[in-house]
């Protein structure tokens, strides 16, 4: 039997929810092509830093414009994580993370939602 944190393999399903911050809208075009290289590298490889599975991502950019502080937020990882640790190392990257003179939670907040698989829908 699962607890409500971990699912039949012992991982924590995990969502993790980002938000883009009023600093990113009111950088320069500069600004902004920083930050979208320091995501991008500082988030790569996530599955051989972290030993988390990718289940999927989602991206609300097209049909969201402006900041989003809360909930509807801008994207979304999906993932399976092998402890509370990994995702702890996961959600600090925004904050360790440098970009310029700043580091990347000027531009961006994160949240993590911990629970399990849903008992139905993925047959």
């Amino acid at each position: 039997m699962t607890t409500p944190a971990t699912n039949e393999v012992g991982m924590i399903r995990s969502l993790l929810c980002i938000g883009v911050l009023p600093p990113f809208f009111s950088a320069t075009a500069e600004e902004r092509k920083a930050v979208f290289n320091a995501t991008k590298s500082s988030f790569a490889d996530l599955t051989g830093r972290f030993g988390v599975r990718v289940l999927g991502t989602f991206d609300d950019d097209t049909i969201q414009v402006g900041p989003s502080d809360g909930f509807p937020w801008t994207c979304y990882l999906l993932l399976d994580a092998p402890d509370y640790e990994s995702i702890r190392q996961i959600c600090s990257i925004i904050r360790d993370t440098p970009v310029g003179d700043s580091q990347l939670w000027k531009y961006y907040k994160i949240e993590a939602r911990l629970g399990r698989p849903l008992f139905f829908g993925e047959d």
